[in-house]
């Protein structure tokens, strides 16, 4: 039986400037960094506060060529923030692509747009 999310595979075009945007921007911090010496080489990410599942931040096209058979789309990812107001605020002033707070049935959220346009989401869970 599985009882938790470990980690989540994003694939990105480039690991390092993906490393500086999830620390710089949104406080991430590397638990991590790996490398097999053949060429694979990846990043374990997670937030700075007690997470229980990790981003591994691995490269696109290092892995599209070893294993092309997988599906390296973006996965559709809703993070929580205590203070969404002030998450916001703080994206926006790091110059974050950042979309419109909604609320929805199930409590107020926003997107936000790493450096690779890739979009994620954050919901207010106090």
């Amino acid at each position: 039986m599985i009882n938790k999310v470990g980690q989540i595979m994003l694939y990105v075009n480039n690991q390092e400037e993906a490393v500086n945007f999830w620390t710089e921007k949104l406080g991430f911090r590397v638990i991590s960094e790996q490398n097999n010496g053949q060429g694979m080489r990846w990043f374990e990410i997670a937030p700075a506060q007690d997470a229980e599942t990790s981003i591994i931040l691995h490269n696109k096209e290092f892995v599209a060529k070893m294993s092309p058979e997988l599906n390296l789309g973006t996965p559709s990812l809703m993070f929580f923030s205590e203070n969404l107001d002030q998450l916001y605020g703080d994206l926006s002033n790091k110059n974050v692509k950042v979309g419109e707070i909604v609320t929805m049935p199930f409590g107020r959220v926003f997107n936000f747009a790493d450096q690779e346009e890739n979009y994620f989401a954050v919901m207010e869970k106090k």
